[in-house]
């Protein structure tokens, strides 16, 4: 269930994250702060509402979606795009759209620490997470 996901995490440790903007086509200045910025993934649920907002000190961004349901989503980068949000054998899958492209966004979580899975093409980079106490 979405509860698992329940928490504030930090970013911990990110590997490829550089690569994986480039995929996506953002710029270099943007991608030097991007890399060099550790952002805190707040993620609550109220009802069938999950609410995922990431803090950082170069840009917030936050979004309101049910699972299952497909939602209008501007993301850090500035890119517009329909985005879905699932469960998954445990799992938080969120997949992006725009412009003929699609990337995929895959949460894990085990005791304390939330693995993000970002893929695009056969770029993927793996974010690592701490639950704040």
């Amino acid at each position: 269930m979405a509860e698992a996901f329940v928490g504030t995490w930090n970013l911990k440790e990110s590997k490829n994250f550089d690569d994986y903007m480039k995929a996506l086509g953002v710029g270099f200045a943007t991608r030097q702060v991007g890399g060099m910025t550790k952002p805190s993934t707040v993620i609550a649920v109220d009802g069938d509402v999950i609410t995922l907002k990431t803090l950082s000190t170069f840009k917030n961004t936050e979004i309101n979606f049910k699972l299952g349901e497909e939602f209008d989503e501007t993301t850090a980068d500035d890119r517009k795009v329909k985005s879905l949000v699932t469960l998954d054998g445990g799992n938080m899958v969120h997949v992006q759209k725009w412009d003929g492209k699609e990337t995929t966004l895959v949460r894990e979580v085990s005791g304390n620490a939330l693995t993000l899975t970002l893929t695009l093409g056969d770029v993927v980079c793996t974010r690592s997470y701490v639950k704040a106490e």
